[in-house]
C-alpha cells in the first residue's frame, strides 16, 4: 500500500468518531465507511485490504477510546509511559478485527458493487460481532451505535445494534458506488431504500404501556473519583446520599455503582435504615450500588433494594477486564494499578428482573448495557430497564456521551424506558424510542426527577435476538460466493 492509500484509511477512521457522541456528525461516519469500502474495492491483494482495514481502526479507535488512558494513568495510578503503551497495546488489537474483514472479503473475486453493497457490510459486521464476544468482548463503537439520531436507527427493534450496523456499511457501500460510477441506479436505490425501510420501521409501536405511572428520581452524587474510596470522605459521601434520598417523593429512586464505597457487611445498618424509610415513606423502593461479600475470597459488584418491598439484589454478570477482574496469568498488572475492587465475582447470566415499586425492573451494571442480547435475556418479563454506572474513571472525555448512545440503543431495541444514575454524569431518563426526555448536567450534584412508564411486549429483537442480523450477513456472503463461481466458470 502506498503512503496516500494508508494515510486516507488512517484519515478515515480518526474522522469516523466525528460520527459518535458526543459531536454526532453521522455523515463524517457514513463517509469515512464510504472511504474504507473504496479502499478494499480497489486493494490489489488481501494484504493490503487488510493493511487498509487496520489502518482504519487504528485510527478509530485510537481517537474514539483515548480515555482508556485517563483510567488507566489518572486514577489507576499507571505510571504515564507504561499508560500510553497500555493504551496503543489495546488499540491495535482493536483495529485487528477491521484489518480481518478486510482481508476476508477480498477472498472473493465478485464485481465493485457487489463488494461494496453485500460482501464487505457482512465482513465487517461479522468482524464487529466478533469484537463483541471474543475475549469478553469490547462492543465499543460499533458502526450502528453511529446511527442513533438518523432514520437507520429504525432497524434496531427488528435486528438490534448488528442490523443497524449492516444497514451503515450498506448504505456507506451505496455511497462509495455512486462517487465512484458502479451501477449507480442499484446504489441510489439502495440508498434511498434503507432510509425509506428506515423511517417507517420507527412509526409501529412494538410494545404497549404496562401499568400506570411511575414518579422516580436519578440521585447524582458528583464524588470526584480520587475522593470515592478515601476514608476521610466516607462519612460525606453516604450523607450525600442519604440527603438526596429524602428529598424526594419518587417511589422508585435510583442511586449509582457503588454509590456505597464499602462492603455491605461494614456499612452501618442505623444508615442503611434511614434509607429503606425514606423509600418507605414514599411507599416505594431505592436501588443502591453497594460492593457484597459472600467469602473471604467471592465478592461482587452488587445493586441492592431497600424499601416496601422485599430486599433484592442483582449481582454485575459481565465484568470489565482489568477494571472489574484480573484475566487469569495477568495478575502482574495490579502491581502497575491501584484500582481498588478490581477483582470481582460475576454473578449469574439468569438473574430475574427485580419487582420493585410496582414494576419488574431489569438491572444492569457499568458497560454491561453495551452487550444488547444480555439485555434482551430479561425480556419481555421486565417492564423497565436500569443501569446504574460510574463512569468518572474517564473524567471529562467521550466515554460518558457514548455510554449514553449505547443506553439509547438497548432502550430503542427493547422498547422499553431505561434510567442511568451515574456517580458524575451522564444521568439520564431514556424513552422506548430511545430518545432522551431528560438528564443532569456532568459533574454537578443533584436529583433527577422524572415520571415514566413501565411496558409489555417484545420486539422482534427480544425474540430473535442477533439470529436476523447474522443470517442477513450469511446471505450476504453466500450472494458473494455465488457470484464469485459464476465469475470464475466463465
Amino acid at each position: 500500500m502506498n503512503p496516500a492509500r494508508g494515510a486516507a484509511a488512517f484519515a478515515a477512521g480518526a474522522a469516523s468518531v466525528l460520527g459518535y457522541a458526543p459531536i454526532g456528525a453521522w455523515p463524517l461516519t457514513l463517509a469515512a465507511f464510504s472511504v474504507l469500502l473504496h479502499l478494499w474495492g480497489t486493494a490489489a491483494t488481501p494484504r493490503a485490504a487488510a493493511l487498509a482495514g487496520f489502518l482504519f481502526g487504528l485510527g478509530q479507535f485510537g481517537f474514539g477510546v483515548s480515555w482508556v488512558y485517563i483510567s488507566l494513568t489518572r486514577f489507576g495510578g499507571m505510571p504515564a509511559p507504561i499508560g500510553v503503551i497500555a493504551t496503543t497495546g489495546f488499540c491495535v488489537v482493536l483495529a485487528l478485527y477491521p484489518a480481518a474483514a478486510g482481508a476476508l472479503q477480498a477472498r472473493l473475486r465478485v464485481g465493485p458493487a457487489l463488494r461494496a453493497m453485500l460482501l464487505a457490510p457482512a465482513a465487517w459486521v461479522l468482524l464487529e460481532r466478533g469484537r463483541g464476544w471474543l475475549l469478553t468482548g469490547f462492543p465499543w463503537l460499533n458502526a450502528g451505535d453511529a446511527a442513533i439520531d438518523t432514520p437507520l436507527a429504525g432497524f434496531a427493534p427488528v435486528g438490534g445494534l448488528s442490523l443497524v450496523s449492516l444497514a451503515v456499511l450498506v448504505a456507506a457501500g451505496a455511497l462509495a458506488c455512486l462517487v465512484a460510477g458502479h451501477a449507480r441506479r442499484v446504489a441510489g436505490a439502495v440508498l434511498v431504500g434503507l432510509i425509506a425501510c428506515g423511517a417507517l420501521l420507527r412509526l409501529p409501536a412494538w410494545t404497549t404501556p404496562e401499568g400506570g405511572p411511575l414518579a422516580v428520581a436519578l440521585l447524582q452524587g458528583n464524588v470526584p473519583q480520587e475522593m470515592k474510596f478515601d476514608r476521610q470522605r466516607y462519612a460525606e459521601t453516604l450523607e450525600t446520599y442519604a440527603r438526596l434520598a429524602e428529598g424526594t417523593r419518587a417511589r422508585l429512586i435510583v442511586l449509582p455503582e457503588t454509590a456505597l464505597p464499602g462492603f455491605l457487611e461494614r456499612i452501618d445498618p442505623a444508615y442503611l435504615g434511614r434509607l429503606e424509610a425514606a423509600a418507605k415513606r414514599n411507599q416505594g423502593d431505592l436501588l443502591v450500588g453497594v460492593p457484597v461479600r459472600d467469602s473471604a475470597t467471592r465478592y461482587t459488584n452488587s445493586v441492592l433494594s431497600l424499601g416496601s418491598a422485599p430486599r433484592q439484589r442483582y449481582d454485575t454478570a459481565h465484568l470489565v477486564p482489568f477494571g472489574e477482574f484480573i484475566p487469569p496469568g495477568f495478575d502482574w498488572v495490579l502491581r502497575l494499578l491501584s484500582i481498588p475492587l478490581s477483582d470481582f465475582t460475576a454473578g449469574a447470566t439468569d438473574q430475574a428482573p427485580l419487582a420493585l415499586a410496582g414494576q419488574r425492573v431489569a438491572v444492569n451494571i457499568c458497560y454491561e448495557h453495551a452487550y444488547g442480547a444480555a439485555i434482551a435475556r430479561t425480556l419481555p418479563q421486565a417492564s423497565l430497564l436500569v443501569n446504574v454506572s460510574n463512569v468518572a474513571w474517564f473524567g471529562d472525555s467521550l466515554a460518558p456521551a457514548q455510554h449514553m448512545a449505547i443506553a439509547r440503543m438497548r432502550a430503542l431495541e427493547t422498547g422499553r424506558m431505561l434510567l442511568t444514575a451515574t456517580n458524575t454524569g451522564i444521568t439520564a431518563v431514556i424513552n422506548h424510542d430511545g430518545e432522551v426526555v431528560a438528564r443532569l448536567p456532568q459533574f454537578v450534584e443533584g436529583r433527577l426527577e422524572a415520571v415514566v412508564q413501565g411496558r409489555r411486549g417484545a420486539t422482534p429483537y427480544v425474540r430473535l435476538g442477533d439470529a436476523l442480523a447474522l443470517a442477513v450477513c450469511a446471505l450476504f456472503v453466500l450472494l458473494a460466493f455465488a457470484q464469485a463461481r459464476r465469475a470464475q466458470s466463465r
